[in-house]
């Protein structure tokens, strides 16, 4: 065989070690990819009438699972049995709007693999265990009814979550909608239906939007500036109704328009009693924005959380606020460009509440496989230290003396210790956004929670933190410690 020949033969025969090798890889290696892409229609039509895995609360309700189909014996329909109060974390699978939620986290583990492909049948002489698998959350299936009902329909959110552990007790965003509209041939149409409303119901206002955290930032700013030495609860501060600001024409006034104290001083423990304004504002310029900057992110401002699904992330622009002492003022209030969605601010109540450390917070605690084996589980992680011990201890104190005596006082419940914190957050147009995040027991906390109503809810233009937002904290801490 001559030279030219010979490199022929071996292109050639290179060429079809390639073609195998690619057509190995697509039917074997990579086959669960495409096959999971929801762009492949026949796949998705297919998996549509498969066995999915169970999806379960804490407690063991059953939130997804699928049924057989009373006219095709080997066929199977998913169904929500729990309803919409839950849609926002389990979420849905469709062939043909996709998927969303743990649903789509957790579809590897959730689907059955009995499919017959090469992939599976190799993966049966290896004696893997095919048949689809349980994923178990972190959410209380009674907590979450109870903050969805305290809701009542409003626009906004609740984050519940254990401090100690970081696992999501309820995740909730309202308005909430029924899941199974989507696993019938109408499911597009009921999803632009749901695209048209005017309340948004698809949004994920829990863990994917962003708000401007009003008062809710000025346990941040106390941390900061108790932790760097610039002030600790018995300062004393000087108590104008309106501060001017450094450089500007402009001012920062108390939301009541009135001093705080006598309107001489004004310490930094009733300061935060009553919110005031123009003590956190000066309070802030005194420790700079490197020390807020430091807190905030502690307590999960600028970070990537670890969640089965993109969260938004919180931010308060430090670098861009250490030269800007009037920016920085208005920063301390919660306005500006600080944002914050509801489950960043309950990490910062369960920051507070345990001791300074923050844990990651997470939704899903196990993955069992059909025999009701634990296969996987997600332990504790802690994140970051956000604030020494004593000054967490001192916050705590304070926040307790909120609920008692000052803003947060409709979030008291009886026969338990809460500590709180209210935010009303002006819009230029429109209604204020209120909050409130606070946890409980306060002598030893299990429950740290946010709460986000938008457009001041029911109340409007009248709405704030202490007359909206605290009541719907108060029902769910109360199902949580007495129910």
């Amino acid at each position: 065989m001559n030279g030219p020949t010979r490199r022929l033969a071996v292109a050639v025969f290179g060429g079809f070690g390639l073609l195998l090798l690619a057509a190995t890889w697509f039917q074997v290696i990579g086959a669960d990819r495409y096959r999971s892409d929801p762009r492949n229609a026949r796949t998705a039509i297919n998996l549509t009438t498969k066995e999915r895995g169970l999806i379960v609360s804490a407690d063991g309700e059953i939130l997804a699972q699928s049924v057989r189909v009373p006219e095709n014996a080997s066929a199977y329909a998913r169904t929500y049995p729990a309803g919409e109060a839950f849609t926002p974390v389990v979420g849905y699978t469709s062939r043909l709007v996709g998927d969303a939620g743990i649903e789509a986290a957790y579809g590897s583990d959730l689907r059955s693999r009995r499919d017959v492909t090469i992939s599976d049948a190799i993966s049966a002489i290896f004696g893997r265990d095919l048949r689809p698998r349980t994923v178990q959350l972190t959410i209380d299936a009674d907590l979450q009814r109870a903050a969805f009902a305290a809701m009542e329909g409003q626009k906004g959110a609740i984050v519940a979550i254990n401090p100690g552990t970081g696992a999501v007790l309820a995740y909730v965003s309202s308005p909430s909608y029924d899941a199974t509209q989507f696993l019938g041939s109408t499911a597009v149409e009921a999803r632009q239906q749901l695209l048209d409303r005017p309340d948004e119901p698809l949004r994920d206002r829990a863990g994917q939007e962003l708000y401007a955290p009003g008062s809710l930032f000025k346990p941040i700013v106390v941390a900061a500036a108790f932790d760097a030495g610039t002030a600790g609860p018995e300062t004393e501060y000087p108590d104008p109704v309106e501060l001017a600001l450094p450089g500007t024409s402009a001012t920062i006034r108390n939301f009541s328009r009135v001093a705080c104290g006598n309107g001489k001083t004004v310490s930094v423990a009733t300061a935060f009693i009553k919110s005031c304004n123009t003590t956190f504002a000066q309070m802030a310029i005194d420790v700079g924005a490197e020390e807020i900057g430091r807190s905030a992110s502690g307590l999960g401002f600028g970070r990537s959380i670890d969640f089965p699904w993109q969260l938004a992330t919180a931010s308060f622009p430090a670098r861009q606020l250490a030269d800007d002492p009037a920016a920085l003022a208005q920063s301390a209030i919660g306005e500006r460009d600080v944002k914050a969605s509801p489950l960043v601010m309950a990490m910062v109540a369960a920051g507070i509440a345990n001791g300074g450390e923050v844990m990651e917070p997470h939704i899903v605690a196990s993955v069992f496989d059909a025999d009701g084996n634990q296969i996987r589980s997600i332990p504790p992680r802690a994140l970051a230290r956000a604030m020494s011990p004593a000054t967490a201890a001192v916050l705590a104190q304070l926040m307790e003396r909120v609920v008692t005596e000052g803003t947060g006082s409709r979030a008291s419940v009886a026969g338990v210790r809460v500590g709180g914190k209210t935010g009303t957050a002006s819009r230029p147009g429109g209604a204020p956004n209120v909050w409130f995040i606070g946890f409980a027991p306060a002598d030893d906390p299990t429950i740290a929670i946010a709460v986000l109503v938008e457009d001041g809810g029911f109340a409007g233009d009248t709405a704030t933190g202490g007359s909206v937002a605290a009541p719907i904290a108060r029902a769910v801490i109360e199902a949580w410690t007495t129910g």
